[in-house]
């Protein structure tokens, strides 16, 4: 081979190399998940899951670019760097769901600091590692190869994790679980890195002892994990946790109490046993009884089945259609023995038929009409729940509403968030509908309010059925009317393109 050829041959991998890019893969997957991580931390405690995706993404972004500027000052014993900063990232990436859970039930005020500082922390730290493996694989590969090679397994790495996170991690393992788990694969890229550069690391003995230590951390922390999530869910909700699960949706938690047990999702309180009645009560009976024979009956979100106990005191009803978006929460309360109790089995009775979809994508599909609707989402504490109640979803529900039914939305209070109600009622008149807002008080939630949406006025029920703890004929006289301080006032249409419910919700809600 003459010399001009050995000049143009491409430089040969090194098992070394493609270690190295092997390693790329799994730092690209690592530092994605613990920016997907602090956001659905965020999204969990502040609400909001838009705002707090973005600025999370926005400042784990900028702290790569301030790591990746850094990166320049790093100029000797370059794997040394390179296993250091793997071993930082572990013990902040890894440890930052737990962290934040326990300081968000300890010390609520710096839940928002420490948040962002560790996004800072890790965001600056991943930043550092990419270029430092481009300038450890440069001794060695073209810089066209170089390039290409690293964004490529970077790519995958992020493709791999952001598919798998609310797919699979967090379903089977929790946030802290995944955290604790992939801060063990940093440390194994920390081992690799000790073994591949076995010959150039000074003072191997003491990284390879430090590698050792930072993994037994976090494997005693996912020993501990259990034990974590109850410390802080205890604290947190006070009452004892009996059941607590994390879906690609939302956190399930049941809490029992001296006053019974109550549901939470994403920390919100959904309903207290000791005056649910109240709530449901108020949500079902209005409607149910003014229409007077109603047989076909559709529940949106509910899926606790409180609401279709409820329903199904009435003997006309022939069927009852749940639509909940996450199966969690039906297989929930249909299967564990003391919530099954409190919903009086009514998720098994053979006239419901359990449909686990999202009820915006159920409308459009669907062609039934029914002669009663009941609405009962969470607040709209987010973008995706707020879509929920535009005038886009409620046109959808219009038409699969019968001409001479009723359908009713839970609509926050109309004292605490007194904006936030009238613009859901705003909102249901733009798109036809005539409305009937009407408030009750739940103790654990305080002033209530709802909104009955029908083609034809809304009239006081001559009966109710038998055996309710709340609702009687002088109370629903009384529903209808408003102080002066819950009086409608004028808002915006909550649309799909402006989200005005969201916003006021934030802001209302915040200053209590």
């Amino acid at each position: 081979m003459t010399m001009s050829q050995a000049r143009g041959a491409a430089p040969t991998a090194r098992p070394i190399d493609i270690a190295l890019l092997a390693s790329v893969f799994v730092v690209a997957a690592c530092g994605l998940l613990y920016e997907l991580a602090a956001g659905a931390l965020a999204s969990y405690v502040l609400g909001d899951s838009v705002l707090q995706f973005s600025t999370i993404i926005g400042t784990y972004l900028f702290a790569m670019g301030v790591g990746s500027w850094l990166s320049r000052y790093l100029e000797r014993q370059l794997p040394a760097h390179f296993l250091r900063i793997e071993l930082l990232v572990a013990l902040v990436g890894g440890a930052m769901p737990a962290t934040l859970y326990l300081a968000n039930a300890y010390a609520p005020d710096a839940f928002r600091l420490l948040l962002y500082g560790m996004v800072l922390a890790v965001g600056t730290l991943v930043g550092l590692e990419i270029p430092l493996v481009m300038r450890i694989l440069k001794r060695n590969v073209a810089l066209k190869d170089l390039v290409s090679q690293v964004l490529t397994f970077d790519y995958l790495g992020a493709l791999a994790v952001s598919l798998a996170f609310p797919l699979l991690l967090v379903p089977q393992l929790g946030l802290i679980r995944t955290g604790l788990l992939f801060g063990l694969m940093n440390v194994g890229v920390a081992l690799w890195a000790l073994w591949l550069f076995r010959h150039e690391l000074h003072r191997w003995n003491e990284h390879a002892v430090v590698c050792v230590l930072v993994a037994l951390a976090l494997s005693a922390g996912m020993a501990m994990a259990g034990h974590i999530t109850t410390l802080a869910e205890d604290k947190l909700y006070q009452d004892r946790v009996v059941f607590a699960t994390t879906t690609p949706y939302q956190r399930i938690v049941v809490t029992q109490g001296r006053a019974g047990h109550r549901l939470f999702l994403n920390g919100n309180l959904q309903f207290a046993e000791r005056d649910e009645y109240r709530y449901h009560e108020a949500l079902v009976h209005p409607a149910m009884a003014a229409h007077g024979a109603p047989r076909k009956v559709a529940v949106l979100g509910g899926g606790d089945g409180m609401a279709v106990r409820e329903i199904l005191k009435y003997p006309t009803v022939q069927s009852v259609t749940l639509v909940e978006l996450d199966p969690a929460m039906t297989t929930l309360f249909s299967q564990n023995p003391q919530l099954t109790q409190l919903n009086a089995s009514s998720l098994r009775d053979p006239r419901v038929r359990i449909v686990n979809a999202d009820a915006f994508g159920w409308l459009q599909q669907d062609t039934d009409t029914f002669d009663v609707i009941v609405v009962d989402f969470p607040d709209p504490t987010n973008f995706a729940i707020g879509k929920l109640y535009t005038n886009s979803f409620y046109a959808l529900l219009d038409q699969r509403l019968a001409a001479s039914g009723y359908a009713v939305v839970q609509t926050t209070s109309p004292l605490v968030a007194r904006e936030s109600f009238w613009t859901v009622a705003n909102t249901i008149e733009s798109v036809g509908l005539r409305t009937t807002p009407y408030h009750v008080h739940v103790p654990s939630f305080g002033e209530w309010g709802f909104v009955i949406a029908s083609h034809r006025p809304w009239h006081l029920p001559e009966a109710l059925p038998p055996g309710l703890r709340f609702l009687g004929p002088q109370t629903l006289a009384q529903l209808t009317d408003f102080p002066l301080d819950m009086a409608h006032v004028s808002t915006e249409i909550n649309r799909l393109s402006n989200q005005a419910l969201v916003h006021s919700y934030e802001r209302e809600w915040g200053k209590h």
